[in-house]
């Protein structure tokens, strides 16, 4: 707390940023699985065999954990 601006960081508040900061996280984990999606298409065809199903693993995984970020969070 600064002398010159006293100010007290409630509980409310902290809870406002921390919510603020999962759903920054959120929202960069589903850009990077779009991005991946994107870029993914149209490799399958000449793929190795594995190596479609490996994106999708990737893609669910990255899914569920921006889905975990807000879901016993308001």
């Amino acid at each position: 707390m600064s002398e010159k601006y006293p100010v007290e960081i409630t509980d409310e508040m902290r809870q406002a940023m921390d919510a603020a900061r999962r759903h920054g996280l959120q929202k960069d984990l589903r850009t990077l699985a779009a991005n991946i999606r994107a870029d993914a298409e149209g490799r399958y065809a000449g793929a190795e065999p594995g190596w479609q199903a490996g994106v999708e693993w990737a893609l669910l995984c990255i899914e569920n954990t921006a889905s975990q970020l807000t879901d016993s969070r308001s």
